[in-house]
């Protein structure tokens, strides 16, 4: 999944400013920077303007993690008076891929399959479904229709088909994988099989429903004012995973952008510190936009801990100060704090604040 498709697709992104969105660029590529082995999306982002590189941002993910991971099992599913049966998780918790797949009972030698997705809560746009193709060893995405509407809530994908000696007591099955980058929801997918010899057989429709994380953000409010030279101010965000899988790659970031007559603010213009359970306050250091004249840090949380098992929370405590040389005509800061796992992010939250000019 490339930065630009995470982008148009996060639905913190679509309702943001032109500035604020700037500023969320350089958060969501942090995020989308450090990804773990075996969580990477299908695509590794090219240089450019809103990619990690140029943003300044160190990717943790190295190339080779999409195209390398171990061959997939695929899960049978349907009983054996079935020719053709689909299965997906009850959950799909955002920012992770989740396992999918179709299991044929029936031989096909050019046949097609079709999934016909319909949403609640989110775009299917925001919906990403893969096949595994294992001559090439790596995940393709499906072929899809796109959508006719702004927020289109139904879908078509599709994939072509050979199994020639599949049967009941030898089924085929194809490992297929789907995220949701958007909202929480539900889904529900009817699949479909048509053989390319006339026929069609149709899988009983399944739902499931598109969760996150919970995030809770302390501290802050739309009118936080933020003197020059001032002790700064605390916030706290807090992330309870509430699905039913653990998050191995949490992360977090947190971005600024702020522009006056004259100026705009830059990292020496602002001092950012984490609280540490095992140092205390710790300064961490802003990176300038590459392209955007915006800043943002990587973020671990409190205990350094990045792997969030259902049920368990993580903590952020971060504490915002601006320089006593912050530039005078910037009076208002478009900031605000991102978290995600690997390569997606889930969650992003807006915390502007003012600076009083007269300080």
């Amino acid at each position: 999944m490339t930065f630009k498709v995470a982008q148009r697709r996060s639905s913190a992104v679509r309702k943001a400013t032109v500035r604020t969105a700037a500023a969320l660029a350089a958060g969501l590529a942090l995020v989308m920077g450090t990804a773990a082995p075996g969580q990477a999306a299908g695509a590794t982002p090219k240089a450019g303007c809103d990619s990690p590189d140029r943003a300044g941002a160190a990717s943790a993910a190295p190339a080779w993690a999409a195209a390398h991971q171990p061959a997939p099992v695929p899960a049978l599913t349907g009983t054996a008076a079935q020719s053709f049966a689909y299965g997906m998780p009850g959950q799909l918790p955002i920012g992770l891929w989740s396992d999918s797949g179709v299991t044929l009972r029936t031989p096909v030698t050019k046949g097609t399959v079709r999934l016909d997705v319909a949403s609640k809560g989110f775009s299917t746009d925001s919906l990403t479904v893969q096949r595994y193709e294992p001559h090439d060893r790596r995940w393709v995405d499906l072929d899809t229709k796109p959508g006719s509407e702004s927020f289109p809530t139904r879908g078509v994908l599709t994939f072509p088909v050979t199994a020639p000696d599949a049967s009941p007591r030898h089924p085929v099955g194809i490992a297929l994988r789907l995220q949701d980058l958007d909202r929480p929801g539900t889904l529900t997918v009817a699949a479909s099989l048509d053989d390319g010899r006339g026929h069609t057989y149709r899988a009983p429709a399944r739902t499931a429903e598109a969760t996150r994380p919970n995030v809770t953000v302390t501290g802050w409010d739309k009118g936080a004012t933020l003197r020059r030279g001032g002790t700064g101010r605390v916030v706290t965000v807090t992330v309870k995973n509430t699905t039913d899988r653990a998050y191995p790659a949490l992360n977090g970031s947190y971005f600024a952008y702020g522009a006056g007559g004259s100026h705009v603010l830059t990292p020496k213009d602002l001092t950012l510190s984490q609280y540490r359970s095992d140092r205390g306050w710790v300064r961490v250091p802003l990176v300038a936009g590459g392209c955007d004249p915006g800043m943002s840090a990587a973020l671990l949380p409190t205990t350094g801990k990045r792997v969030l098992a259902p049920g368990e929370t993580a903590v952020y405590r971060l504490k915002v100060a601006v320089a006593r040389t912050a530039p005078r005509d910037v009076t208002r800061a478009d900031a605000g704090f991102s978290v995600g796992n690997g390569d997606a992010s889930f969650h992003s939250q807006q915390l502007p604040f003012t600076i009083p000019q007269g300080r």
